[in-house]
């Protein structure tokens, strides 16, 4: 009789031999107290010594108490998200831990995620990471870390992508089959993302460990590399129209310069028309006095006031990037005592 216990590692590997020792080995370390532990790996085409290293490491594991699935395929790579689907289908756990194989878990990370699952079944389970360098990313780690538990399931629409990071992910069997398998585009698709927004849109939850349990390592191979950021703009305004412009009856964009005025170009004709001002605090773009969007075919061609923030009305889509301003943004979106989702959203 298969154990509430069980839990799978989802592992998908290509061309990670450089990093798999360090990986394997932090499993190895895992402490599991009485969980029942699979490792299940599937391999996209590799080319280098993957499958090798796995399959040296495989005794080490059992010998650990780890049941260990290996599989694959030779051939053209099918995608991060092909390669996940495989390995989730071949394995058996109850409950499922999402590891890269370029990262390294904490030594508790899976009792305490496991038990945080148990508290909060229709969450994504995440956790706090650290960087490898440590000075990789900074101001992203900050962000990530950061956040509030109410943060978490409200500033899912800014560049970052998902507010807990998916090789922290853990979650119920029962969780990922209702919201579906990963997307198999391959290569640029951001198959967690769009993970993510279908789970929120079922009302799941995202809930973090406040502990770090996972070492996330920084180098230029890495998937996140290949993403196409056009597909993730398009996905964030898509949501940003659906949940929150859609809703509004007009509304200001906070930031005169180009990435507000990209999200004014970006928008539906109709949502155009609902924007009432650019807010700023720079005096050179209030003088301005007006953005005139020369590419419209609208005659005359739509004109927007270029207004100070504390002038402009609320709601805001907010297009300025966190951490940047020495706290001065932070400062003064919070002197205007705005509820974070109902009078703003984060676009930044």
């Amino acid at each position: 009789m298969e154990s509430i216990h069980d839990n799978a590692i989802i592992i998908p590997v290509y061309n990670a031999s450089s990093w798999l020792p360090d990986c394997l080995r932090s499993i190895a370390c895992q402490i599991k107290n009485k969980l029942k532990v699979e490792l299940s790996v599937y391999d996209d085409g590799s080319t280098d010594e993957s499958l090798d290293v796995i399959e040296k490491w495989k005794p080490v594991l059992e010998a650990e108490g780890f049941k260990v699935l290996i599989s694959g395929h030779s051939g053209p790579p099918k995608g991060v998200g092909f390669a996940k689907n495989q390995s989730i289908q071949q394995s058996s756990g109850k409950y499922l831990c999402f590891q890269d194989s370029d990262d390294e878990m904490k030594p508790g990370r899976l009792t305490l995620q496991y038990n945080a699952s148990l508290e909060h079944p229709d969450a994504i389970i995440g956790s706090k990471f650290e960087r490898d360098p440590p000075d990789s990313t900074l101001r992203y780690t900050y962000w990530a870390n950061s956040l509030t538990q109410e943060q978490l399931n409200q500033q899912v629409l800014t560049s970052h992508g998902p507010t807990v990071i998916m090789p922290t992910w853990f979650c119920s069997r029962d969780l990922f089959n209702r919201v579906g398998e990963f997307d198999e585009k391959g290569k640029g698709t951001p198959e967690d993302l769009i993970f993510f927004y279908r789970h929120l849109d079922l009302k799941g939850k995202i809930f973090r460990v406040d502990e770090v349990l996972l070492v996330y390592r920084y180098h230029p191979l890495q998937t996140t590399f290949s993403i196409d950021e056009k597909v993730i703009w398009d996905l964030r305004l898509k949501r940003l129209v659906k949940y929150f412009l859609g809703k509004w009856d007009n509304f200001t964009i906070w930031n005169a310069g180009k990435q507000g005025r990209r999200l004014y170009r970006s928008l539906p004709e109709e949502y155009r028309s609902q924007v009432t001002s650019f807010c700023d605090v720079d005096e050179k773009k209030i003088k301005q006095g007006n953005y005139i969007y020369e590419n419209s075919n609208l005659r005359p061609k739509p004109r927007v006031p270029i207004v100070h923030f504390t002038t402009a009305k609320p709601p805001f889509v907010i297009c300025v990037k966190l951490d940047l301003t020495k706290g001065e943004f932070e400062k003064n979106l919070h002197s205007l005592n705005l509820l974070e989702n109902v009078d703003y959203v984060m676009f930044s």
